[in-house]
């Protein structure tokens, strides 16, 4: 059956904050740098007061990378729930604007819109606090039928495992695109993601996903192991495709016969690594949803990931579209 859209999307609809920060910052108000730890909305409020002057977003992993998606030319949809505020308002907005379909009902009283603080040291590297507001208040019956039997990949955010209702969203998606023969993919998200839930998760991974999107720490992580080659011997047989990304050494693409290997795109400065996995996930699903081989996929995960680290945002500043075409890479 044909696709309405090469990627369909769930995930936790936030606002990012992106601020630069110095690492006395992170220690004078307790913070892991690197991690994501969730915060209630007194504590967004409080570090939103604490943090430098920097860019606000319409973010969320699942939501950047469906603008990845966008960006590339795909056809993308998204299923995300904001609250009927301000911040609700631009989120809406901003995913409209680049074309994804996207008509979740907005959350009418309760909590507000959900925000990401992220504090970006000098070396790029992002820490991440977050009230997930609205967000979680995502059920089963905000998911789409339609939207996810007509998409060539279903798309699932890790983050997503938290909140009990928003879980029951992802099994009914997971359900409805295994039903009408689609690819099933998730993201890790994050280390921390995977400590609270590493037996859900692999469970989940071994019996709906037919591709897993992780980085290095989260792969160990999965596995409870700082040997990076045991991990890849773990993920391998518990779901088809394994897209791995490490940073400078750029990723590997896993199947159970056989492993391919790509380099990172050069960047000149790596200003701010927020999104990086996300721009990933949006290539390489793109490439995956035209049929073009895992290399390929890969290469163009590669790129925009090397295009969004170059600059502050988790979302593309040009057109990947036209980046890929210039890289030969359409």
């Amino acid at each position: 059956m044909s696709a309405s859209y090469d990627v369909a999307a769930i995930g936790n609809a936030i606002v990012d904050v992106i601020a630069p920060a110095e690492e006395s910052f992170l220690a004078a108000n307790a913070l892991t740098k690197g991690s994501m730890m969730l915060i209630d909305e007194a504590r967004a409020h409080d570090l939103y007061g604490r943090m430098a002057p920097g860019l606000e977003t319409s973010g969320g992993s699942a939501g950047n990378t469906i603008a990845g998606v966008a960006s590339l030319g795909g056809r993308a949809a998204y299923v995300g729930k904001v609250a009927s505020d301000q911040l609700g308002e631009v989120f809406v907005h901003d995913t409209r604007a680049l074309g994804v379909h996207f008509q979740t009902p907005a959350l009418a009283g309760g909590a507000g819109t959900g925000r990401c603080l992220i504090n970006v040291t000098p070396d790029g590297e992002r820490t991440m606090c977050t009230f997930l507001g609205a967000s979680i208040e995502l059920t089963a019956t905000d998911v789409e039928a339609a939207v996810i039997e007509g998409a060539a990949i279903v798309y699932l955010e890790g983050y997503l495992f938290d909140p009990p209702e928003a879980r029951r969203a992802f099994a009914k998606a997971a359900g409805l695109a295994r039903a009408a023969g689609r690819t099933i993919a998730i993201t890790l998200s994050d280390s921390f993601v995977v400590e609270r839930h590493r037996k859900g998760l692999l469970e989940f991974i071994e019996t709906e996903v037919d591709l897993v999107f992780a980085n290095e720490a989260e792969l160990k992580a999965l596995f409870e192991t700082d040997d990076f080659e045991a991990a890849v011997r773990a993920i391998r047989g518990r779901a088809g495709i394994a897209a791995v990304t490490r940073g400078e050494q750029g990723s590997i693409v896993l199947t159970e016969g056989g492993c391919v290997t790509v380099g990172a795109f050069p960047v000149a400065k790596v200003v701010d690594t927020t999104g990086a996995g996300d721009q990933y996930a949006a290539g390489f699903m793109l490439g995956l949803a035209r049929g073009r081989p895992f290399e390929a996929c890969a290469r163009l995960g590669g790129l925009a990931a090397a295009e969004v680290i170059s600059h502050y945002g988790p979302r593309p500043a040009v057109s990947l579209a036209e980046l890929a075409a210039a890289h030969g890479l359409a």
